[in-house]
């Protein structure tokens, strides 16, 4: 079944507009997420924001973004001056740019999504700029808010559909110079060469999915039913126990206290006599 779209949208090539669907290519939803659980109760532990120095919570309404400007200095913003600063950009993907395909350098490309058109009257709109750009051999850069940042992206024709990469903004990316420089350019022994294409030729295969298993993510979801039907399925966390505040905090027993004291006996004044 298909994943809901996430965001909607127009898809805009000059005075071509289409409502558009966009979901993410990949999933983590088959991953294993472990939570972290109170051992003493089984109930899970909620994390919160505290003081770095005091190691007191922050309550929501204290919590605000800040910049470092050096150490332990920062200038802080609220939420509505930092969305004042987002283009518009948030809800267009305005195609202003065509670059040939085999262009983008791979290091460049981020996350894969699909995009689809949103209604049947787009439709027409949606592959007109699709096929336009496959006869051209070339791919659209954009600019788009996701996740409350914009982004570069890359539209380009897949098949009958549209696939849109974002990407690496420049001082995001590395030059892979300072990394292969100094490894030896020479040529390699042509008999050790020849073994190893052997080695290849033996081993080559069609793609397939099944190549990039997680072996590791298998065994785990294996271990997991086993302690599952060796726990009963699932343990139940044990009933929250009442704990009472401390007196200085507790009106009620103050209250009380303070009741209490009045009833017994008040001492009689010291006479000062000995």
């Amino acid at each position: 079944m298909a994943a809901p779209a996430f965001w909607k949208g127009y898809l805009k090539l000059s005075l071509v507009t289409c409502q558009i669907s966009m979901t993410p290519a990949t999933t983590e939803g088959e991953k294993v997420k472990f939570h972290t659980i109170n051992r003493k109760t089984g109930r899970r532990v909620r994390s919160r924001y505290i003081d770095a120095e005091t190691e007191k919570p922050v309550d929501d309404e204290d919590q605000v973004k800040g910049y470092e400007t050096s150490s332990d200095q920062f200038v802080t913003f609220e939420d509505e001056e930092l969305e004042s600063v987002a283009l518009e950009s948030v809800r267009t993907i305005d195609i202003d740019q065509f670059a040939p395909a085999d262009s983008v350098p791979w290091i460049f490309y981020d996350s894969p999504y699909y995009v689809t058109p949103n209604d049947k009257v787009g439709e027409e709109a949606y592959a007109v700029i699709r096929d336009a750009m496959a006869e051209k051999g070339v791919v659209g850069i954009s600019r788009v808010v996701l996740f409350r940042r914009e982004r570069a992206v890359m539209v380009q024709p897949r098949d009958n559909g549209i696939i849109l990469w974002t990407l690496r903004y420049g001082d995001e990316v590395r030059e892979p110079d300072g990394y292969f420089k100094d490894i030896d350019k020479g040529k390699s022994d042509p008999k050790l060469l020849n073994l190893v294409s052997q080695l290849i030729d033996d081993r080559a295969t069609s793609w397939d999915a099944s190549m990039v298993h997680d072996p590791v993510q298998e065994q785990l979801k294996d271990l997991i039913a086993k302690r599952r039907e060796k726990q009963g399925k699932t343990s139940k966390p044990r009933a929250a126990e009442k704990v009472e505040g401390p007196a200085g905090d507790n009106v009620v027993d103050l209250m009380s206290a303070l009741k209490k004291s009045l009833e017994k006996p008040s001492p009689k004044p010291h006479s000062g006599k000995k």
